[in-house]
């Protein structure tokens, strides 16, 4: 009787944390969203007024088109889609290749590979910034797509989470691909990579959010409004001097709106692909 009145109340206290961090993760986004429909002024009145009268639409067009009516932010917003999706496609199909061959080849020196790659994750990334933009200067990608793109087509996080994954993928598994005549190319491309949905919809979630929340190496790279990203858009729109807070908020809420799809489209996989971070045993 005891231990289930202890039950109950570890349930209750559970519910409670959960619906606590439900709301303090919820009501901000809510405020954004509720807030991009207000003209400056309503949203400044107290108390709040969550449901918006009326709803001002006009805020989400001076948004697009920005205070000078340029519509740079569509630009803005292909440059961040373009980077962004591409980085997590190379970074996804790199990090296989070398978390397959990690995890599944034995050669001479493969732990050290490995410790020396996870080494590399203990540098910030402001360490060697300095030194990643003299090389973009050098080989003239400055203020190009492949300045964006090309010094995070992979990372060490990247390759320790397939690594972590495919190595418990089965060995009989390739084994009987290899007895059927597949070559190596075909056991990674037809049967291990389709059953590493979880592990791979997991790291495209990640990897996407944090390009395209990137902002620091597009503000040193980018140096023209039209090969700017989002985020370097959102930072100028903000520091304008007649920025509207409607307007700042309806910027905001364009620029979640990829990440919400993403994360909606690929949840379930999302969620199952926690087991990458168990570690496997050789």
């Amino acid at each position: 009787m005891k231990k289930d009145v202890r039950a109950k109340n570890a349930d209750i206290v559970i519910w409670v944390f959960l619906i606590l961090f439900c709301a303090i993760t919820v009501i901000p986004l809510l405020f954004m969203l509720t807030a991009s429909f207000m003209r400056a002024i309503d949203i400044m009145k107290m108390p709040y007024r969550w449901i918006p009268k009326p709803f001002h639409f006009q805020n989400y067009f001076n948004a697009i088109a920005g205070n000078d009516r340029s519509f740079i932010y569509l630009r803005n917003i292909f440059n961040s889609l373009l980077v962004a999706v591409a980085v997590t496609c190379t970074t996804i199909i790199l990090a296989s290749l070398v978390g397959f061959g990690l995890a599944k080849y034995k050669f001479k020196g493969r732990n050290i590979v490995f410790l020396a790659i996870m080494a590399t994750m203990m540098i910030p990334f402001e360490t060697i910034m300095v030194p990643l933009y003299m090389v973009v200067m050098n080989l003239h990608m400055q203020n190009t797509y492949a300045g964006l793109i090309v010094p995070f087509m992979v990372n060490a996080f990247a390759v320790f989470q397939m690594r972590q994954y495919i190595i418990t993928f089965p060995e009989d598994m390739l084994d009987a691909a290899r007895i059927d005549g597949a070559s190596e190319p075909q056991i990674f491309l037809k049967t291990v990579l389709p059953n590493c949905t979880p592990a791979i919809a997991t790291l495209a979630v990640l990897t996407f959010r944090q390009q395209w929340d990137n902002l620091l190496w597009p503000l040193l790279v980018a140096q023209s409004e039209k090969m700017k990203t989002i985020p370097a858009y959102i930072v100028k729109f903000a520091a304008e001097k007649y920025a509207d807070e409607g307007i700042m908020m309806a910027v905001a809420v364009i620029a979640s709106i990829p990440i919400f799809i993403l994360f909606f489209s690929l949840s379930k996989y999302f969620v199952g692909g926690s087991s990458v971070y168990s570690a496997g045993k050789e």
